[in-house]
This record gives C-alpha cells, structure tokens and sequence, in this order.
C-alpha cells in the first residue's frame, strides 16, 4: 500500500473516484437552518453533482438540492474594514505586537498567544478559527487532533504544513473553554491577520470553518452554500471549506473536506499557470 493509499484509509475517505468534466459548473445551492454544532452553523449537503468518494446514509443527510432555478447569486468580493499598511509593521514586530496584545479579554486568560506556524513565504495559506487547549499549550496552531486530520489531508494533497503552507487562526487566543469567538473578540484580532495575509500574499487561501470564512469574506452564508466556489479575498482567490474540528464530530463530511481540498489543487494549478 501506498503512503498515500494509507493517509487516505486512515482519514476515513475510501477509495477515490476520478471527477468529470465540469464537477462544480452551476451546482444548485443548498441551504438548511440548523445550527447544530458549535464550529458549524449550518450543515448543508456538497454543492456538487459528482461525488469523488461514496455518499453518506441518506438517513444522516437532512438537506435538500434546491431546483437549478434557484441558483445562489454570485459571491461578491470582500470588502473588511480598512487596517494598517502591513509596511508598519514587518514580520518579527508583528509577531511581538500579537505577544503583547491585550486588545480584548482573552488575554487574562490565555497561555500564551499563538502567532501562526509554516513557510511565511508560502503560496497556500490555511486559516482557522482560534487555538484549542493544546495550540494554547504549545503556542503553535493545530497540534491536536484537529491538527492530525488538517496534516493527513494536507499529506494526501501532496503538501507539507512545514513548506508548503503557512497556518494561522481568526484569534491569536483561546476562548476560555473553546467557546465560539464573539465579535468583540474578532473586531480586535482581525488586523493581525489582515496583516498576516498582506506580508505573506498568498497565491489562494484556505478558509477553515465558519468563523474565518465568514470574517474574511464578511458574510453570515453557511459554508454549505460557499464551498465549490472561488471566492475573492482583497485580490487573492479564496476556497471555504469544514474546520477539521468540525469534521472530527461529522465523519460523513470528511468526504467533502476532500473534495474541497482536490478543487483547491485544481485551482491553484489553474492560477499558477
């Protein structure tokens, strides 16, 4: 067996199918209310028409494809708020700012902040939600089982975490019991990644999970209705896709994260041309 083969097996994913022509042209858009996790408001069957991987139990399924009539409009490009020039700040200054910040009050109750991990001169940029009780711990971004699963699907994709990516969250640090982020927290915190995202100028972004798609595209669309698409952050093409914390509860949806993370490569081929 393959290392591949292997990553594969392990990540629960089955065995792949090769997509057609058009796998993500003109899906109908899919929408469902219930907001049933913590990490994922709304859970929406995959925006596509050809499946790589076998289809979940239908019974688990609860969310219906809308007739092609009801196709969802276009994404509009983001427009986040105006933040410093990243030239303010270079690099190790800005790691230091993010060390001192007390901008919110999750400074008294953190370990320590967590600035990102990976290439800063990456081409892929991975953006989470905020540090767990491990990332808090160590100081570094998805090192629990989260991580294990972000690592093995990055492997199958052919990237490595320490090379080929760089990886930073909404938040620099922890909400107290791994709650949600409130939007207090993530007004103070989203300059540093804005920043981030400016020194390094990605070729695409990887959005994970609802908190950072929704910050960096300024929606409130559920990542069911977002995922399949390319978006726009500020210039740089943008794919929205599951939290691996998210997937780690919802099993079925690991199918999706893999299509989702085989339209990235595509693209990202595709713009790298």
């Amino acid at each position: 067996m393959s290392r591949t083969d292997f990553l594969r097996q392990q990540m629960g994913l089955g065995p792949i199918w090769q997509p057609r022509g058009e796998w993500f042209a003109d899906h109908p858009a899919l929408r469902q209310t219930q907001q049933q996790f913590e990490e994922q408001g709304d859970v929406a069957d995959a925006p596509v028409t050809t499946p790589l991987v076998a289809t979940a139990d239908p019974k688990r399924e609860t969310a219906a494809s809308q007739p092609s009539a009801n196709l969802a409009p276009p994404v509009e490009a983001a427009t986040p708020a105006p933040v410093p020039p990243a030239s303010e700040l270079d690099w190790e200054a800005l790691q230091q700012a993010v060390a001192a910040c007390e901008k919110c009050g999750l400074c008294k109750t953190r370990t320590q902040t967590v600035f990102g991990r990976g290439n800063p001169k990456a081409r892929w940029l991975l953006i989470g939600e905020a540090p767990g009780e491990h990332e808090d711990r160590q100081g570094q971004p998805f090192v629990g089982k989260a991580g294990q699963l972000l690592d093995n699907l990055l492997a199958a994709t052919g990237l490595d975490r320490d090379t080929d990516v760089y990886i930073a969250n909404v938040l620099k640090c922890r909400p107290p019991g791994n709650r949600n982020p409130t939007p207090d927290e993530i007004l103070a915190c989203e300059g540093y990644l804005h920043q981030q995202i400016a020194h390094i100028q990605p070729t695409l972004i990887l959005a994970l999970g609802r908190f950072a798609v929704q910050t960096l595209l300024q929606t409130d669309r559920p990542i069911g209705q977002l995922r399949g698409k390319l978006h726009d952050y500020r210039g740089t093409p943008l794919i929205a896709t599951y939290h691996p914390a998210y997937l780690l509860r919802t099993l079925p949806d690991k199918a999706k994260a893999w299509q989702d993370m085989v339209f990235a490569k595509r693209q990202f081929a595709a713009i790298s041309r």
